[in-house]
């Protein structure tokens, strides 16, 4: 018996382990939903996403809509008839119109351990509000955002050298394994949707790039969690009087009395930058200048020297 068809929706690098898991897995792939082709770098040329890419090596049909809520896509969808719809990360909330196509049901994979970190950027805010632990989950699409009732989770812990790019990687590949375990259980009868906690919800915004901006005020562990939250992007910045800078690796430094204000550059060996938080001392690993090069600290500092005492904002 062929296993059931499947609409996939997908756009970035997040969903791809997904698609190419199901099509390994067999399922049968109709369509490949992905948002068009975006301009990109400083030429700005037309660039497929990641999601197109991934299905044209698959050989998968694809469809690139300028708006799902348009009565023709919806027509087109209504006539492949498919058992499932599986969405991840598409970038676009789905009308209740699109939800019902499905026969069996709308899937979508998200990037949390829900109901915490419902919304668009929950693998950050896990990272940045010190989580020790995430995840993704499967659930059944409603009309609400990441409200649906669950079908599976699957665990990891945060370590503490993971920055938003590592912990994306690893749940996108938990993610392709997990969606092709709940579509098997699910089709097989085997797997039976629990309703979410939703007094236990939390919500994870987009970020913006202010962000980023480091506050010395918080402890050195919190600081540390932001950098790591939002890198790559938007990444974590400080001034020194007009100069910005970018903070790409940093250590809390234990068994140091600092007495200074926060964000005040205190003593250390002469390749090393500490700066006094509000609790605790930062060391800073790597740094990236008005230059625009990635530089480790030591390095930054035979060109660029910073005063002890000097004032970080």
């Amino acid at each position: 018996m062929p296993l059931p068809s499947i609409v996939f929706m997908g756009t970035p690098d997040f969903a791809v382990p997904s698609l190419e898991a199901l099509h390994a897995a067999g399922f049968q792939i109709t369509w490949v939903v992905t948002q068009p082709d975006r301009p990109k770098g400083r030429g700005r040329t037309l660039a497929p996403p990641p999601v197109k890419v991934a299905a044209t090596g698959l050989g998968c049909p694809i469809v690139q809509p300028v708006a799902v809520r348009d009565a023709d896509f919806i027509a087109r969808l209504q006539a492949l008839d498919p058992d499932y719809l599986v969405v991840v990360a598409f970038g676009h909330i789905l009308s209740q119109a699109v939800l019902a196509v499905p026969k069996r049901g709308a899937v979508n994979l998200h990037a949390s351990l829900l109901p915490k970190y419902r919304g668009p950027a929950p693998i950050q805010w896990a990272l940045i509000r010190g989580e020790t632990e995430t995840g993704v989950t499967t659930m059944l699409m409603d009309s609400g955002v990441d409200t649906g009732d669950m079908l599976l989770s699957a665990r990891t812990a945060i370590g503490p050298n993971d920055t938003a790019a590592s912990l994306h990687q690893r749940l996108a590949h938990i993610g392709g394994t997990l969606l092709v375990e709940t579509l098997t259980q699910f089709g097989a009868g085997t797997l039976f949707p629990r309703t979410q906690k939703h007094t236990d919800a939390t919500y994870a915004p987009m970020l913006r790039k202010s962000d980023g901006r480091i506050r010395w005020d918080q402890t050195a562990q919190q600081i540390d969690a932001l950098i790591r939250g939002v890198t790559p992007w938007p990444g974590a910045f400080c001034f020194r009087d007009e100069q910005r800078l970018k903070i790409l690796g940093a250590k809390p430094l234990t068994g140091m009395d600092i007495a200074a204000a926060p964000g005040t550059v205190v003593p250390g060996f002469p390749d090393e930058l500490r700066v006094a938080t509000g609790d605790g001392c930062l060391g800073i690993e790597e740094i990236q200048g008005a230059s625009g090069r990635r530089m480790a600290i030591h390095d930054f500092l035979r060109g660029h020297p910073i005063a002890m005492g000097t004032r970080l904002t």
